[in-house]
């Protein structure tokens, strides 16, 4: 593994170097959550456009985008042109002195251009390579394009996200893709892990629209035993009750969830409702999902009297699950997220003014990472690698 203290001080990743091919969301994103914990990370990116993600969302000077400058942070930035067989070289030269490549292209684009991971582990056994993509590296979709928002579809969690009486609806983020990078993290750590007793590296296969899949819950079991295809519910948990948004006198949303029988009976008591609280029918959750509709009916009118500030006070007092639906305003206000440092404020020579960016997640008590500087302009670390493992020479691997 690769020294980088002098970048990463203290991180609990700062012995590994990775070499990140992606573009936009999946793959970037898993190179970040490594860099946070003081990888040394090395994003290679078109000479002339960069990652596409430089140019998506609200800039920062009409040109680059902030989301670019939080995905890229703590990244050296390498301008190299993967169709160009001398930059191919210097990429093969960086996987020499790699312990992770990432890369998120289709099935198949990576051998076209003569880096074969099986290759490219032939010159560095220890290497290890993720490869996200749409629908993986086999079977007959493998060489199908797949954005996240199709993961999403072709893995079951758009089928189930909405309301009843309308179509699928959007989460409001690329989810897909955000899990597929988890699920790339995760084993990306695993094959390190491993490779301490074996020293050699493997390649790990993360499907967009299986990373999807594997976070349905009981859905398939459910098919499976029962036949059941569980459908859009809406706000409504389809096996627990009570648990609803809510809506106050003032407007707001509150998210109340007193699915177990002694939230439940505490919450009845709470808004004066005790009948229900002592209702045998209600003792149990099957018999509490029956009357649903009933007891949401219930609470809905209750927190229609009050505004959405008493509500969350007064169920937390009584420590019954709640929350505002908070948009982001709220929660750069809210002291729970402030207090653990869930965004932190920084400075950037380029920016007019400091601003907010996510905090490093998971917390390590021990060996806790740290919110690195903020994504370079690109290239800006081209000459300096380069000059770095200018004496590196690999077996010419040409496409066939």
């Amino acid at each position: 593994m690769s020294n980088n203290a002098e970048r990463n001080q203290g991180g609990p990743l700062s012995d590994v170097r990775v070499l990140e091919l992606g573009t936009l969301i999946a793959g970037p994103f898993a190179g970040r959550i490594l860099a946070d914990f003081g990888a040394e990370v090395i994003k290679i990116e078109h000479p002339e456009r960069g990652d596409p993600l430089r140019t998506w969302g609200m800039t920062w000077n009409g040109r680059d985008s902030l989301w670019h400058l939080v995905q890229s942070r703590g990244k050296r930035s390498v301008a190299a042109n993967l169709d160009d067989e001398h930059d191919r070289d210097l990429v093969r030269r960086l996987a020499l002195e790699s312990d992770v490549l990432i890369e998120n292209f289709r099935p198949g684009r990576l051998e076209a251009w003569g880096l074969d991971p099986d290759d490219l582990m032939d010159l560095n056994p220890a290497l290890i390579v993720v490869r996200i993509s749409g629908y993986g590296q086999t079977g007959p979709m493998r060489d199908q394009p797949a954005f996240g928002t199709i993961a999403e579809a072709a893995g079951g969690f758009r089928y189930i996200t909405g309301d009843p009486d309308r179509p699928p609806s959007r989460v409001g983020l690329s989810i897909g893709d955000s899990l597929a990078a988890l699920h790339a993290v995760i084993g990306a750590l695993i094959a390190l892990h491993e490779r301490n007793g074996s020293g050699l590296g493997q390649v790990v296969d993360v499907s967009l629209s299986e990373s999807v899949f594997a976070m349905l819950e009981g859905i398939l079991p459910e098919y499976s035993y029962h036949g059941a295809i569980r459908e859009r519910t809406g706000n409504i948990a389809h096996n627990s009750a009570p648990t609803n948004a809510y809506e106050c006198a003032d407007g707001a949303l509150v998210c109340i969830a007193a699915n177990t029988t002694r939230l439940f009976r505490q919450l009845a008591r709470v808004i004066g409702r005790g009948d229900l609280a002592d209702d045998p029918q209600l003792a149990t959750n099957e018999g509490r999902v029956k009357r649903a509709d009933e007891l949401d009916g219930v609470i809905s009118a209750w927190t229609e009297t009050r505004d959405s500030e008493d509500v969350v006070l007064l169920l937390r007092e009584h420590h019954i699950p709640v929350s505002r639906i908070n948009s982001v305003a709220d929660i750069v206000t809210d002291p729970q997220f402030r207090a653990r440092q869930a965004f932190v404020e920084v400075e950037d020579p380029r920016l007019e003014r400091p601003m907010l960016v996510p905090g490093v997640i998971p917390k390590l008590s021990r060996t806790p990472g740290q919110v690195p500087p903020l994504g370079e302009e690109l290239g800006a670390s081209t000459r300096e690698i380069a000059d770095r493992i200018s004496d590196r020479t690999v077996p010419d691997h040409r496409p066939g």
